[in-house]
This record gives structure tokens, sequence and C-alpha cells, in this order.
């Protein structure tokens, strides 16, 4: 069976619809050396401030004037556990400002060497500052900018680009269409201690209202923001063997959705999107295609 893609029926079946992915590693992709790609870009990183705390984030540039157009890679929640053999959001934000992108990595509030607790109307936060950063940044495209998030991450794009006009397309990974997990007040204690225990809440005293933290989760659900992207494209990429969140989500987030947009259900796939070659294959292309890059065409190329 191949990837079942709908732009309102879009079919592009591609190869590789195997049931088990290998996960991507640096070798994938076709850099002809470390040492080679990097006198091609430029990383800059930062630390912003938000809510008084600070977020660390890291800017891959294109080699040369631009102006090239952003993406913002959005994480999800942490699992707690990292592989070794996992190259991360560093080795996606590579391969994006490969194919042109100024790119936008960073941590939200809770996670990684940014400071705080896991908030979701605080995530919506960081990431509006980011996208303040981003834009500021010289030669870049002011007029195209894209957030390609993944799980709560995805669920936080949609909602910041259904208030913040300034996102031009949104690629949306595994989201959410709401937040069910958190059904009751004993389920939503047992995700507190889960996120204790993995270091994205940190204070003892946080949340000082489970009901209200809850509350945040509520706020971000995507079903009530996504039919708020359009006129703006959006594409909602999905597993078909999501164990975390169901692919009925994608279709209900799809269903709520307004044109311009594009659902693929990739087979096989599970929840963990980004190391799957063929869900990374399908939303650069998307985005390029967005963003009128061209395939195949070095950054060095879009040069005027």
């Amino acid at each position: 069976m191949g990837i079942t893609r709908e732009a309102s029926r879009c079919s592009c079946p591609l190869p590789g619809a195997a049931s088990k992915i290998p996960p991507l590693r640096r070798d994938q992709f076709p850099c002809p050396s470390r040492k080679a790609f990097y006198n091609d870009m430029h990383r800059k990183p930062a630390t912003l401030t938000v809510d008084g705390l600070q977020i660390v984030t890291e800017a891959y540039l294109p080699d040369g004037h631009g102006p090239f157009p952003v993406v913002c890679l959005c994480h999800g929640i942490p699992h707690g556990s990292r592989d070794a053999n996992d190259g991360g959001y560093p080795l996606l934000a590579e391969r994006c400002c490969r194919e042109g992108f100024a790119t936008m990595i960073f941590n939200f509030r809770g996670t990684g060497e940014s400071e705080g607790n896991l908030d979701m109307p605080g995530w919506a936060r960081d990431l509006t500052v980011v996208l303040d950063y981003a834009v500021s940044l010289p030669g870049v495209d002011r007029g195209r900018v894209n957030l390609l998030g993944f799980s709560a991450g995805a669920a936080v794009s949609i909602y910041v680009a259904a208030r913040d006009r300034r996102v031009t397309a949104v690629a949306s990974c595994a989201s959410p269409a709401d937040f069910r997990i958190l059904p009751n007040m004993d389920r939503a204690r047992e995700f507190i201690n889960h996120l204790r225990s993995i270091y994205a809440i940190r204070d003892p005293d946080f949340p000082p209202s489970a009901s209200s933290w809850i509350d945040g989760f509520s706020e971000i659900s995507p079903l009530k923001w996504v039919g708020c992207i359009a006129p703006r494209p959006l594409l909602i990429v999905h597993g078909e063997q999501d164990d975390l969140v169901p692919v009925a989500d994608a279709y209900r987030l799809h269903e709520k959705a307004k044109e311009p947009k594009e659902l693929c259900i990739i087979p096989g796939a599970g929840h963990r999107l980004r190391r799957d070659p063929r869900a990374m294959d399908i939303a650069l292309d998307w985005l390029k295609k967005a963003n009128n890059i061209r395939s195949g065409m070095p950054p060095a190329s879009l040069h005027p």
C-alpha cells in the first residue's frame, strides 16, 4: 500500500512503504562532507527572554545574501530518553538549511537547556518570541515564514499560526486534534508526575493550579484553531500506526481545516515522524513548493 495523500485528494505515492523504517542517520543526507556543508552555512546561537525565562535557540543560516524563507522547527513533549544514534533537531535543521531555509531550532520552556516548566500557553509565547527573533535576522524573507511542528509542537504551531499572520505556511506532523490525554484530574496528576520525572516540570510548586494548567492544554487544542489558518497552506502528516496520537486525529483536523490543505498518511509509521525519512521527504518537498524553492537547487544557487 502506498502513502495516502489528500489535497482534496492528491495522490502522489512514494517508494518505501515498508512497515519498519529505520530512523534518519547523518549518512542519509547526500552532503559531500560535514566540513564542506558547514562552509555553506552559519550557525547562530542565541538566548531569548520570554516571561523572564531564558529560551535557548540556534539559527542555521544559508551562506549568501538571500533573502531566504524561514522555517521554525517545533519539537514535542520529550520522551525522557534519547537514542545515541539520533541526530536530533540539529540534524533536521542542517537539512532544512541545505534546502535553502533559514532554520530556527529551540527548546520550549521546561525542555533541554531552556528554563521554566512545561506549559502549553507558555510554549505558544515562546514560539511567538522565536518568530520575532527569526524575522529580525539579516537575509531572511519576512514574507515567507513557515512552521514545521511535531506532536505537541505541531499543536502549538497550529495555534500560533491561527493567531499570527506572519506565518505563511504550516506543516504539522503527528499533531493531536485535542488533548484527550487529560480527561480528568487523576490522569492530569499522573501526567504532571511523569513530567516531573523527565525534568519538564522542575519547580516543586508548579503548577500552582492543576485545573488551570489543564485548561491551558484545552485552549491550545488544534481542532479549535486549525480552521483559522486558511488561506495559508497547511500540510498534515500522520503515521498510520501512531500509538500515541490516533490517526483519526489527522482526519479530524483535515476535515476541520479549510483549503488549501493536504493530508498525508504514512503506512507503517509511528509517532516519531522526525525520524521517518518518508515523512521528512514529504514535509520538506511540500515546504519547498510552498516557498517556490526548486528541488535539487543548492542554497548557493538561490542567491541573486
